[in-house]
């Protein structure tokens, strides 16, 4: 089976820093692209050097809601550098009520200056959202979006906003860390995205499967990429689907998504 890992941080100093060793055991297990995602203006480099070096990566480069504190006052120049370089995809962005001690304050507006830049370039966007899901859709409801769409990053959402997302372009990203017991309600929310709207990630180095599950430990709890065929396991068998079609159904959505 071919598979798609729709959002990691492959670049993330938590893993080894061989990526040829870990993009080997990725093609291994069938792994033909992973889409690596920046999160702040000191990582893009990272993700472009990555990509350069390695044809199975889609770069993405966006600032995370958690790093708009940070951000330098000349960002939204050099995101459009990389995405000029890099004309592939705009993420990860988003917005953030979770994280403790991290103010709200600015992050729909970083938020939006992003995603007009994506619906201008028509980029494929990965987006974060925690505790604040009725706002992005109202945000994404009121602003252009991709034409090609948008992935929201491990859906953690409710069952109700399911369609009115996907009617403004949202695909679903399904993490390895929702086969763990406690997530067993997320899965079956997932049971109501469209088959088409469907997508598989890792978010390697975080969210890993169930120790059971995993086959490609790195210790501490880092999640491998190439358990992404655990991850393609695990959604297939909490949505009751048979694993070939399964896999050739969210191919069919990766590349309809973030192919160029």
């Amino acid at each position: 089976m071919r598979l798609f890992d729709a959002h990691n941080h492959l670049h993330d100093q938590r893993l080894p820093s061989d990526a040829a060793a870990l993009l080997a055991d990725c093609k291994k297990v069938g792994l033909e692209k992973m889409v690596v995602n920046g999160t702040n203006e000191s990582d893009w480099d990272n993700v472009a050097n990555l990509a350069q070096n390695h044809p199975q990566i889609v770069p993405s480069f966006g600032l995370h809601p958690w790093f708009v504190p940070d951000r330098s006052p000349d960002w939204q120049q050099r995101l459009r550098h990389y995405l000029g370089a890099w004309p592939t995809a705009v993420g990860e962005i988003g917005l953030d009520r979770w994280k403790p001690g991290l103010p709200y304050d600015e992050q729909e507006e970083v938020f939006l200056a992003q995603l007009q830049l994506a619906a201008e370039r028509n980029l494929p966007t990965s987006i974060h959202c925690l505790k604040t899901w009725g706002r992005l859709l109202e945000l994404l409801s009121e602003n252009k979006t991709p034409d090609r769409g948008f992935l929201l990053h491990s859906y953690g959402g409710p069952a109700e906003m399911i369609q009115p997302l996907a009617k403004r372009g949202g695909y679903f990203g399904f993490p390895g860390y929702f086969a763990h017991e406690r997530k067993k309600r997320q899965c079956e929310i997932f049971r109501q995205v469209p088959a088409e709207r469907l997508l598989i990630e890792t978010d390697a180095p975080d969210q890993s499967l169930p120790g059971e599950r995993v086959t490609h430990p790195l210790g501490q709890g880092l999640n491998h990429p190439a358990n992404i065929a655990a991850v393609y396991e695990a959604a297939a068998e909490s949505l009751g689907q048979a694993p070939e079609s399964f896999a050739a159904q969210v191919e069919e959505n990766f590349l309809r998504l973030f192919a160029p």
